[in-house]
């Protein structure tokens, strides 16, 4: 089997000759491993089944309006971050957050956003199709990324509060976000021309003891704004993969109705997410 068919015969619920493999890796590992492995590819070395591709974001970054702009780096909807070095390795992490201190829904629209224009999108079909033996995805663990990517440029409680209260400024952040990699993905999918296997997607729902919403707000707040790309991904003829860190066992039946294909990955250590028994 090639790694296409093998990705695409374990989505089928069919028995592939092996369980296909995805891989995370962190700048210390894998720098590690390039160091074992030598001048062999990585992964190819272990394996990994799994190729992706993006288009590149051309537009320049840097603070948002009012910030000190004395951050290490800055992403697209100007957020700051400061490498901070720890015993494990140096994350990045975010230390100027352009959304903290709004408090109204005009300070929101008149913000600088992010434009899909601002992506190269003319390359996408042509590297899609040269990784044709592999199951090849587009996105990833940031797309919407609501709670996660929200939080690094307004604060984690207040993200939350936000949901948890439908405060019509965070609101507004959020689906600013949202809409954003609702078309980003659209056009990226429309320039590969159907070359394109997986649709990545990434919303953190829940944490090592549990979901992190009640499962009313799960359904209310998140179906809404992750079901549309789930949708797309099916009309571009993708499967649609979600990333999500902790416990989700309990909103895997919800999955399921939204048409989810892929959950990345199955988190073994919380107590409600054996594998096996999820399995069965």
């Amino acid at each position: 089997m090639t790694s296409k068919e093998r990705v695409l015969a374990a989505c089928r619920h069919e028995q592939p000759d092996r369980v296909p493999l995805q891989v995370y890796l962190t700048p210390e590992i894998r720098a590690a491993l390039q160091a074992h492995f030598g001048d062999r590819d990585i992964l190819e070395a272990l394996g990994v089944d799994l190729r992706h591709v993006g288009a590149p974001y051309t537009a320049e970054r840097g603070p948002g309006p009012g910030l000190p702009g004395r951050a290490d780096s800055y992403d697209i909807f100007g957020t700051g971050y400061t490498n901070k070095h720890y015993e494990g390795g140096t994350y990045p992490e975010a230390t100027e957050l352009p959304f903290a201190d709004m408090d109204s829904v005009d300070e929101v629209e008149a913000y600088p956003w992010p434009d899909p224009d601002d992506y190269d999108y003319s390359a996408l079909r042509e590297r899609a199709e040269a990784l044709g033996e592999y199951a090849v995805v587009f996105g990833g663990a940031g797309i919407p990324d609501i709670v996660n990517g929200v939080s690094r440029a307004r604060g984690m409680e207040r993200v939350l509060v936000d949901i948890m209260t439908n405060d019509p400024v965070g609101i507004a952040i959020i689906d600013h976000r949202v809409e954003h990699y609702y078309e980003h993905c659209r056009r990226a999918l429309e320039a590969a021309g159907g070359a394109i296997d997986i649709l990545a997607l990434g919303e953190d729902c829940g944490d090592q003891r549990g979901r992190l919403f009640p499962p009313q707000a799960f359904d209310d707040f998140f179906v809404p704004r992750i079901k549309p790309f789930i949708d797309l991904a099916h009309e571009h003829g993708c499967l649609a993969m979600l990333h999500s860190c902790g416990d989700t066992h309990e909103i895997m039946p919800t999955f399921v109705e939204m048409g989810l294909d892929i959950l990345d990955a199955m988190q073994p250590e919380p107590a409600g997410m054996d594998p096996a028994t999820i399995k069965r």
